[in-house]
């Protein structure tokens, strides 16, 4: 089991500096950041890029593995976010990993921009979002017509550091997102469904790895191919909440085949609201115990 931790890009960097640097001290596995223009309960609050946050944070770390959770079609065309991975890849000297979803259909990652009509298939701009973005960090010349999103002779030098390409996480819950990932992805990351209870959450999140093991067999790859992400910002209660909760939580995690859980770093009020002290007891008590 690996843990990792999620940095939300609110802080100026001198206070963010020191949190992307403790992620790594502490001994955590992997450290993300979200990939929004503004995301809810904190789109009038300070917010920074995700692509120049993780440059500065692969700058100052040497070890740690560094990803977005998640890139989503909502705003980005695969062909300038094609030269974004690459640098923040060689800048990490292949510590990247690029988290995908298909965006939300409102929020204000879509308002800010008028509201926009909604795609009228989604999942296939998703589809079409994921496929190109492979194809542009795979191969050397790129054409690629789509419904959604065209490229005309794209380059792609000098290419990603990790080969053939950065690995993916692909977010998934429904049959065609989840057979994106398990044709196209390293890993797959859910956040499960939204309930007021635990037991809902838990419940929403053990019915998806069965489904999952479905989409790689009609892919016929082999399950230990793929990590399995668990992302935890959905629960309705904080994991960090008390060592007790996060173990509950690891141990949940773990029962049901998840390779990976990501914790949000806590905040000091609103959405993950907690005591940063724990993560001092997190990594002496915790992180070591885990294989």
């Amino acid at each position: 089991m690996r843990v990792g931790i999620t940095i939300l890009p609110e802080y100026r960097w001198a206070e963010a500096k020191p949190r992307w640097q403790a992620a790594e001290a502490y001994g955590f596995a992997h450290a993300w950041t979200f990939d929004h223009i503004g995301w809810g309960p904190l789109v009038d609050h300070t917010w920074f890029g995700s692509v120049p946050t993780l440059s500065a944070a692969a700058q100052v770390t040497s070890r740690i593995e560094l990803g977005f959770m998640v890139a989503s079609p909502n705003f980005r065309h695969p062909v300038p976010f094609t030269r974004d991975v690459t640098a923040l890849d060689d800048l990490s000297d292949g510590r990247l990993t690029v988290g995908v979803g298909a965006g939300g259909l409102g929020g204000y990652d879509v308002e800010v921009f008028g509201g926009g009509t909604a795609p009228a298939s989604r999942s296939r701009r998703f589809e079409e979002f994921v496929e190109l973005l492979d194809a542009l960090l795979t191969r050397e010349r790129v054409d690629y017509s789509g419904e959604y999103y065209t490229a005309v002779d794209a380059r792609n030098a000098p290419g990603c550091v990790q080969r053939p390409r950065t690995p993916f996480v692909v977010a998934a819950n429904g049959p065609k997102a989840l057979a994106l990932a398990a044709r196209l992805g390293q890993g797959w990351v859910t956040i499960g469904s939204h309930y007021d209870t635990l037991d809902g959450w838990w419940k929403s999140v053990a019915e998806l790895p069965a489904r999952f093991d479905d989409a790689l067999a009609a892919e016929s790859r082999p399950s230990a191919e793929v990590r399995r992400f668990l992302q935890t910002d959905a629960a309705p209660l904080y994991a960090l909440s008390s060592i007790e909760c996060l173990r509950d939580f690891l141990g949940r995690a773990d029962e049901l085949g998840f390779t990976d859980v990501l914790l949000p770093w806590p905040r000091e009020s609103g959405r993950f609201a907690g005591d940063e002290a724990i993560l001092d007891t997190v990594a002496t008590d915790v992180l070591p115990t885990l294989s």
